[in-house]
């Protein structure tokens, strides 16, 4: 086998997160392919042979897989934001099911409670945040606002009809395209470092339904209004262009925003500034151009103040079913001191305080602990206190000795510097939320080896439609079990009725 050579062969199965594996008939290497289905029939191309292992780019499905259905949105296949629209949900839980219990059998020592994968309450249009990108389509094509296309880092695709918004998303989205591209100003380019559009970043609250709006653009030119003037590159002269032709107004765009029929309100229209040459959305100062710079979402009763680069989880209604998770799972919390770390805006410390003596939040985002604090606040919450900085840096300030603790890191999971520090507490239970499980897989070698046990693990999706998947794994301190424990490998079951018969 060698790279560029073009074969067929069946997807027999799909690990996580989303690589196809093919057994090829003579073959000894099993080839991986990505964005597949069990059962596809597909041509591919061997783009990597090494060390024993092969991989390959799907050409064309030959044949689809007996599991398949239409996907319900008309850019599935191009956009690169979700996998498995072409899948029955209840095959999507299946398949993430099997994916993390494989995953989580060959990390955990010995017997856990496995609980599945729990069902998003919504499975279309479930996202109350969208990053869009402006580019083109294809090479010196049109301007585009959208999505990545599938495996391309430059290719933007415009989805007007995207399925994992809800229509107000949709129509915003149109409506900062078709403005844009009268402008006549061009995308920033990746490659060359300039141009004027970034991102149009897009929150809506599912509860509330308040609705904010942020266009990111480069700082290359500034709005054009009577009284203010451009600026401008080196020579004076706005960099891609004839300076008459960079014509920005953000009045006019926040009007036709305004005018637009929305089902939610606007609370807010924003221009932010981002020079950075990461393509990602950052904040070098932002104008708000009408109303405010936040708005508001309520959960599990709580309301929460959200800015727009603080962190929420996107799928509000399954948020809710991952916090009642994280309740369940931290047990009694009665008098109880609570290390909530990663905590972002402070959902779960806030949903954890009413019933615990005290909820202390570590986030490295000061954005989002200021908006941490006015919700604890907001909700008369007296119990909670956040503090800004790194985890692995800030624990050692904090004061005090938590009795339980509660980690949500990022996709990467935890510093290994900061998990040593945070087994060093020696607390009875904790909690660990991964929205990326192999990161999980990792972080629990080191939790085992410093004395915990998993005790017990559900999969909770929030993001239907791709191969995403939330983890929470409930672990005990060894030392606080027992010597006459069981060790038990049950599923959910069984588990209730070893429960009940108990009772």
């Amino acid at each position: 086998m060698k790279k560029g050579q073009v074969y067929e062969g069946v997807i027999d199965r799909v690990e996580f997160p989303n690589h196809g594996k093919i057994a090829l008939p003579g073959e000894e290497k099993v080839v991986t392919v990505k964005n597949g289905i069990p059962g596809q029939k597909v041509r591919f191309s061997v783009s990597k042979v090494r060390k024993g292992k092969a991989e390959g780019r799907i050409l064309e499905v030959i044949s689809p897989s007996d599991l398949e259905i239409p996907s319900p949105c008309p850019h599935f296949g191009q956009c690169g934001g979700c996998t498995y629209q072409n899948l029955p949900y209840e095959e999507q839980l299946k398949m993430k099911e099997a994916q993390l219990k494989e995953m989580m059998d060959g990390a955990v020592d010995g017997g856990y409670v496995w609980e599945g994968v729990t069902p998003s309450p919504v499975r279309q249009g479930y996202r109350n945040k969208m990053e869009f990108s402006f580019g083109d389509e294809y090479k010196d094509g049109p301007l585009a606002l959208g999505m990545h296309r599938r495996g391309s880092f430059y290719d933007i695709v415009n989805v007007p009809d995207c399925q994992i918004v809800d229509e107000d998303f949709r129509k915003v989205l149109a409506c900062t395209l078709e403005y844009a591209k009268e402008t006549g100003l061009p995308y920033y380019h990746r490659m060359r470092h300039e141009g004027f559009f970034r991102h149009l970043l897009v929150r809506k609250a599912a509860r509330t339904g308040e609705i904010l709006i942020d266009l990111v653009t480069t700082g290359e030119c500034a709005r054009l209004e009577e009284g203010i003037e451009r600026s401008s590159g080196s020579d004076g002269i706005c960099p891609g262009g004839n300076d008459s032709d960079w014509k920005f107004n953000g009045e006019e765009w926040t009007g036709r925003l305004l005018s637009l029929p929305l089902e939610g309100t606007i609370a807010g229209i924003l221009h932010t500034r981002n020079d950075s040459v990461a393509d990602v959305v950052r904040d070098e100062g932002t104008e708000v151009l009408y109303g405010q710079d936040y708005f508001y979402e309520e959960i599990l009763g709580l309301r929460f103040k959200i800015t727009p680069f603080s962190f929420f989880q996107t799928n509000s209604p399954g948020a809710e079913v991952l916090y009642e998770t994280v309740r369940e799972y931290i047990g009694e919390t009665k008098d109880k001191v609570i290390f909530d770390l990663y905590s972002g805006t402070g959902t779960i410390a806030q949903v954890l305080a009413p019933v615990a003596g005290k909820v202390t939040g570590v986030e490295i985002v000061p954005e989002a602990v200021r908006a941490a604090k006015e919700n604890a606040q907001g909700n008369g919450l007296s119990n909670c206190s956040f503090w800004a900085g790194d985890v692995l840096k800030v624990i050692d300030e904090l004061g005090e000795t938590p009795d339980l603790i509660v980690l949500d890191p990022p996709r990467n999971g935890v510093h290994p510097k900061a998990l040593r520090k945070i087994t060093d507490f020696g607390v009875e239970r904790m909690v660990y939320i991964a929205c990326k499980p192999t990161s999980l897989v990792r972080d629990l070698e080191m939790l085992q080896g410093r004395g915990y046990r998993v005790e017990r693990i559900r999969g909770v999706d929030l993001f239907p439609g791709t191969y995403h998947v939330e983890t929470v794994c409930l672990l005990s301190n060894r030392k606080s079990k027992p010597d006459s424990y069981v060790d038990l490998s049950i599923n959910m079951e069984d588990y209730h009725r070893i429960k009940n018969e108990e009772k």
